[in-house]
């Protein structure tokens, strides 16, 4: 075997995750690495956390990284919050909350799934039926921004609904935060969870986290012990501590260099100011519909849902959803999505997340898309999706 440095190429990743990584958090990924009890490192951890609840707009104490992807963020929220034998409200209107009945059902728990069409928002009429209908139900689930849809549930109402009634909320924030507002304290949520790689535009592995006052004294309340051990937040808690600056207990070695990178994308992020970065995702996601609707395709879900951040695009007649992706990525360097469960080969999806929400990619990523679907042969109209993303970017 001969001794070679990897090659790999330099993509424009525009699907929906991981997102383009700013020089600057790679280059914070290279900074020499520290004891994760090092005491330079701990006041890191502190200024993360005191970001991170900047970001997710709350002061709830118990808010931090797991160290692990989004996936394992979900996990850590129900894990904490569920028991064997509690009935639990999940709302389903994609492919991720689907995953969250899954957790349920792994805590030994009793899903009772509130369905919605994919391509609509999660009804909070039907979810405050669910809750009059079950009485028992301490726990209510649902997902903010659904990546396999690209449609928003309006979480405040959600939230609303289930204080209501008593019961806590889990709400799915891996696509949203930092593209869109994601108001914690304002919803009043109580297990909310992210991932490091979407609009926050870090490489994948951290998954923030943040557990209001209600959510810490339910899993003080547990009867059993979390089944989790890696992710039992009475124990990772002793490592990131009170938020204060304290003493840390050895819980787990940290992904420090990562946690470098997560704090520099933070700081980016709130240099550029959150309400600024929402209206960046919203100029470049309204360029890009004039973009493709000039072309002749159609979005698929109603724009009254649609998120900013993640695109659903119809595949329109006569093109093949493997191949022009694959000519996007080999002749362009373009990476866009394909669809998942019932909408698989019948959408694409296209991210405009974080640091690949900019002008550049989205004028670049209609000129490659034109191309290749004109030299496939497919129904589109060529020659005008430029101008008129351009007209929306200039306005």
């Amino acid at each position: 075997m001969r001794n070679e440095t990897l090659d790999l190429p330099r993509r424009m990743l525009m699907g929906p995750g991981p997102s383009e990584v700013h020089p600057r958090v790679l280059a914070a990924l290279s900074r020499p690495t520290l004891g994760h009890l090092d005491p330079a490192f701990v006041r890191l951890m502190d200024d993360i956390v005191h970001r991170l609840r900047t970001t997710f707009q709350t002061n709830n104490q118990l808010t931090f990284p797991v160290s692990a992807p989004g996936s394992a963020g979900m996990e850590c929220c129900f894990v904490n919050l569920l028991e064997p034998g509690d009935s639990v409200i999940v709302c389903i209107n994609g492919v991720f909350g689907m995953r969250m009945k899954e957790n349920v059902e792994r805590c030994g728990a009793t899903p009772i799934v509130v369905e919605d069409a994919w391509g609509t928002a999660v009804d909070p009429a039907k979810l405050r039926a669910a809750l009059k209908a079950n009485p028992a139900v301490k726990t209510v689930a649902f997902v903010h921004a659904e990546t396999s849809t690209g449609v928003q549930s309006d979480a405040a109402a959600l939230c609303a609904v289930a204080r209501e009634f008593g019961a806590l909320t889990i709400v799915d924030t891996v696509t949203s935060l930092g593209g869109i507002d994601v108001n914690v304290g304002a919803w009043e949520a109580d297990a909310v969870y992210s991932g490091s790689q979407k609009c926050l535009s870090c490489p994948p592995g951290l998954s923030p986290v943040t557990f209001s006052e209600r959510a810490a004294a339910r899993v003080k309340e547990r009867r059993t012990k979390v089944q989790s051990w890696f992710l039992d937040l009475s124990l990772v808690m002793g490592y990131w501590g009170d938020g204060k600056g304290g003493g840390r207990t050895y819980h787990h070695t940290a992904p420090v260099n990562a946690l470098y990178g997560l704090h520099e994308a933070l700081l980016m992020l709130h240099e550029e100011g959150l309400e600024q970065a929402w209206r960046r995702h919203s100029l470049t996601h309204r360029a890009l519909v004039a973009g493709v609707e000039a072309m002749g395709l159609k979005m698929k879900v109603d724009a009254a849902v649609r998120l900013p951040q993640l695109n659903l695009v119809e595949i329109p007649e006569g093109a093949d959803d493997a191949t022009i992706r694959r000519r996007l990525l080999n002749e362009f360097n373009l990476e866009i999505g394909s669809g998942l469960g019932i909408w698989a080969g019948k959408v694409w999806r296209i991210g405009l997340l974080g640091q690949s929400a900019t002008p550049a990619y989205v004028l670049a990523c209609l000129t490659a898309l034109e191309a290749v679907l004109h030299a496939s042969g497919a129904r589109i109209t060529a020659g005008r999706a430029y101008a008129a993303a351009h007209a929306v970017l200039n306005s």
